[in-house]
């Protein structure tokens, strides 16, 4: 699988635990997506969740684009598999964003080789609620986390998980929306990301985003989430992972 990184990219990407690349995706490309996005979809396909990319071609060919999937292979030193997939269209009048968090958080796997390639599919920055991140936060501990404070910029929820262990065993496990504590605000980062642009970075990098202010531009973005193969996932729901 080839990749398009450069060794001063991946240092930056080690050192940060994120890393910004432009020109992922052509404005072809993009269009062609949110085209298809605003069509009416079938109840099966609004079900499969974050297993569309499993049967849609467009949601496919984000999750699986040469170009991408070779920098992850680059980035994890190994080949990726697919765990799940979520387009973002956040309304320009005030639409929340996901509360600074851990991916490890909701997304348990072992050895953690968890990471994620956040696609704009239009211009972000923040006023429209653009991500954020923590540098340099993926070489500490899991943060203690708490509900989020404050409803207007993030959606709470809660929803219960079946988990499955690598020896067979199965449990129900409870999950919320939540937000890292102790954390020192000065540390965000607002990122600026172009249509067509991403952002990768590890599932212990802290992230999030804020509600859209911008009171006129939607901010879409779409991301994969991806595991060196031969991770194990726990979740059951997005447990068979894709080979890319």
């Amino acid at each position: 699988m080839a990749g398009g990184l450069t060794q001063d990219q991946i240092r930056q990407y080690g050192k940060d635990g994120y890393l910004i690349v432009e020109d992922l995706l052509t404005a072809s490309e993009v269009e062609t997506f949110l085209a298809e996005e605003a069509k009416e979809k079938p109840q099966a396909w609004k079900e499969l969740a974050l297993r569309r990319y499993t049967v849609d071609p467009q949601w496919q060919l984000l999750a699986t684009h040469p170009k991408i999937s070779g920098m992850v292979s680059q980035l994890m030193q190994g080949p990726p598999s697919i765990v799940q997939t979520m387009y973002m269209n956040k309304s320009p009048e005030g639409g929340t964003g996901v509360a600074l968090h851990q991916d490890t958080h909701y997304i348990r796997n072992e050895p953690n080789t968890l990471m994620a390639c956040w696609l704009a599919l239009s211009d972000t920055d923040k006023e429209n609620g653009g991500l954020c991140v923590v540098p340099g936060s993926h070489k500490r501990p899991l943060y203690e986390t708490g509900a989020p404070k404050d409803d207007s910029e993030h959606a709470a929820w809660e929803k219960v998980y079946q988990m499955r262990g690598p020896d067979g065993q199965s449990w129900d496990e409870p999950m919320t929306s939540h937000e890292i504590r102790g954390l020192d605000s000065s540390e965000i980062v607002y990122l600026s990301v172009p249509k067509g642009g991403g952002v990768f970075f590890t599932s212990m990098t802290i992230h999030g985003s804020f509600a859209n202010r911008s009171g006129t531009r939607p901010r879409l973005a779409f991301a994969t989430h991806y595991v060196k193969d031969g991770t194990w996932v726990y979740r059951a729901d997005i447990q068979e992972t894709v080979p890319v």
